[in-house]
């Protein structure tokens, strides 16, 4: 099933970004270009050098300075999740293209990236609250209580994956649709944010 392929993948990255826990630490990703794995550990590495910057910006102590040139780098970051999500639509785009939609067939209202972004999300979750939960110098009420969390997180992974599998079972049977609209970001855009176009008069 592709939740579980997808969920492998995430997990293989973030592995691998902690063997240097390095927010400028390359990429190096195992798999070729086109592959759809290629797409999904890419992916995932985005989102979890993202999830280490904002760790980094929350320092009380973070000199101003770096904290903007930070900033800068978290909207770069954000700008290149919304491109993969793209991509991996495209992706599926090209998977179903010659499926016959049924009569009756409705629209979801998540695309399946966008479903596949929630879960490479949630990989970084678990695995941040696992390592909470067996923290060896924590009190032992923390890691009880990262222990609930955790389980409530994997819960949420089952019942996730189960939907991406369903939703992709009912695209490929024509019960359901994709519709992706292209994400309109305005805040990098010298023409659609105020404060951007107004500074280049």
């Amino acid at each position: 099933m592709f939740s579980k392929l997808a969920y492998s993948v995430f997990e293989q990255s973030i592995k691998d970004y902690h063997k240097f826990d390095n927010v400028d630490q390359p990429i190096n990703n195992p798999y070729p270009k086109d592959k759809f794995e290629h797409l999904l550990y890419l992916k995932n590495w985005i989102d979890t050098v993202q999830w280490h910057f904002e760790d980094i910006i929350r320092d009380p102590n973070i000199d101003p300075v770096a904290a903007l040139t930070l900033k800068r780098r978290i909207d770069a970051s954000n700008q290149e999740r919304t491109d993969m999500v793209e991509y991996i639509d495209s992706y599926f785009l090209q998977k179903y293209s010659n499926v016959k939609v049924k009569d009756g067939a409705k629209i979801n209202s998540e695309s399946p990236a966008w479903a596949f972004d929630r879960l490479s999300i949630l990989a970084l979750k678990i695995y941040h609250m696992n390592e909470e939960a067996t923290r060896a110098e924590a009190t032992q009420e923390h890691r009880d209580k990262c222990q609930e969390k955790l389980n409530i997180l994997l819960e949420q992974r089952s019942d996730l994956s189960t939907a991406i599998d369903d939703l992709l079972t009912d695209i490929e049977n024509g019960d359901k649709f994709m519709k992706v609209y292209k994400q309109m970001k305005m805040y990098n855009d010298d023409d659609l944010n105020p404060v951007l176009y107004q500074n280049k008069k």
